[in-house]
């Protein structure tokens, strides 16, 4: 087992007390995913992380780090401290302290777990890289992420995530980026804002974070790129990158070739004309793409090799992943964005399926449910979505939820394909209305649960193979 940590460096950052010389693994949070010789952190959230301190201590942790006395755990085992999640954020802190990798910290209404990902495989090619696991961007998974993070890291990027505002404050603080990126700022979180401005603002907090001679990375083609700015001055950034199509960017997009299951484009780098193909389809895609080139280039990597290296990405699970589901009555296409949806981002997934090429007789097939957090507006905006559903020629709409009734009295009839209030009832119908040659595309707000939706498309597939 490599060492993360000791038990005596841990009570050093969180000033905590321990009674063993141990080494420590990796760091868990959970159980279920807890690996021999991690350090468990007894979080107190929705469950508390004490009640399973003991079986932590069974599947092989190390130790675990808690704020009271376990029966039934030996003292031993544990360390203890006032706060368990503020023992955490010692550990991320001191860790940030303690290496000399060059940071970066990635936001946006949209695409900054696709743009970190992007980041964290690209950099990897070029240095040892860690990154934030999954969406780990809040008040926990921010700390967590940085206490995971090894002594020989290079490159580190580190997802940061807000529905309020305030809560990026106090995450990249812990950060301390050298590089800070707003990929953009779209309506999402409305329910707790009162404009989109007011977003963009909460978006910039990401700046008063950088280290002295930090670099902002902001999208060019947003309306609130003069916003965004006057925070990262305000933050005194020693440079700031511009990435998008608009005249002036540092990172321009020329042209963009899209295609079905990838994209050419042609850019200028800085003033440097290049040409790369990325290996994930949609416009967006593509222009996440320049704004991984700024970072990979202001955290001192190669952004040209970078750029050739662009071929490799994929689409993400739940992100537009997409997979050809052999079923017993013929092949079809799932294209699976379930992992969570707003207005901009459900606009480009309808545009990257309208781009799809069925199969014979096939159909392109949308299935939503519905985008959460939109407070007002929400009716509205899930209406809209029939606007671009028929620019884009999708065939069928299947809605899930009580906000996709909307948009379901929106579509025109030819295209109604089923409605239902759960994703549970709708898989039940998008299931029964599969042809061979169909493209499916589901995607909805993670409480919408349009997972549920995905798993029986995918569950043609296993029947046939069983």
């Amino acid at each position: 087992m490599s060492s993360l940590w000791t038990l005596k460096a841990i009570a050093d950052a969180t000033g905590g007390a321990h009674r063993l010389d141990a080494v420590v693994g990796g760091i868990s949070i959970d159980t279920r995913t807890l690996e021999a010789g991690d350090l468990f952190v007894a979080l107190q959230d929705t469950r508390d992380g004490h009640a399973f301190v003991g079986a932590a201590i069974e599947r092989g942790a190390a130790a675990a780090l808690v704020s009271r006395d376990v029966p039934g755990v030996a003292p031993e085992k544990l360390v203890r401290v006032a706060d368990t999640l503020k023992g955490l954020e010692a550990m991320g802190r001191a860790r940030r302290i303690d290496i000399a990798a060059r940071v970066a910290a990635v936001t946006g209404s949209v695409g900054k777990t696709s743009t970190k990902e992007a980041l964290r495989h690209l950099l990897s090619l070029q240095g040892s890289t860690h990154a934030s696991a999954a969406s780990y961007n809040n008040m926990w998974g921010v700390p967590l992420s940085l206490a995971r993070m090894p002594r020989a890291t290079r490159y580190g990027v580190f997802e940061i995530g807000m529905n309020h505002a305030g809560e990026i404050t106090p995450l990249t603080a812990q950060v301390r980026p050298h590089v800070a990126i707003v990929t953009t700022v779209a309506a999402v979180h409305l329910e707790h804002f009162a404009s989109v401005g007011a977003i963009a603002d909460a978006k910039g907090e990401i700046f008063s974070g950088l280290e002295p001679g930090g670099v902002g990375v902001i999208n060019g083609d947003l309306e609130w790129r003069d916003r965004l700015t006057a925070h990262a001055r305000r933050a005194q950034a020693s440079r700031l990158i511009f990435f998008g199509r608009a005249a002036g960017c540092d990172v321009r997009l020329l042209s963009a070739d899209l295609h079905e299951e990838a994209s050419d484009l042609k850019i200028e780098l800085f003033g440097k004309s290049l040409s790369y193909r990325i290996g994930a389809p949609g416009e967006h895609w593509a222009l996440n793409s320049l704004g991984v080139l700024a970072v990979i280039s202001a955290l001192g990597g190669d952004a040209e090799r970078a750029a050739h290296d662009m071929v490799t990405l994929n689409a993400l699970a739940g992100r537009g992943a997409r997979e050809r589901i052999r079923g017993g009555g013929g092949d079809f296409d799932l294209i699976d964005e379930s992992y969570n949806a707003n207005p901009l981002s459900m606009e480009a997934a309808i545009a990257t399926l309208g781009r799809a090429l069925p199969g014979q007789g096939g159909r392109r097939i949308a299935v939503l449910g519905d985008m959460l957090e939109l407070g007002p507006t929400g009716d509205s905006l899930h209406a809209g979505l029939a606007a671009p559903l028929k620019a884009h020629g999708i065939d069928l709409v299947f809605a899930s939820g009580p906000l996709m009734r909307h948009l379901w009295h929106s579509v025109a009839e030819h295209q109604r394909g089923g409605y239902s209030d759960t994703s549970s009832d709708i898989a039940q119908a998008v299931v029964k209305s599969i042809q061979p040659g169909d493209v499916v595309m589901i995607k909805g707000s993670l409480g919408s649960k349009m997972r549920v939706v995905v798993e029986a498309l995918r569950a043609l597939g296993a029947a046939q193979r069983s």
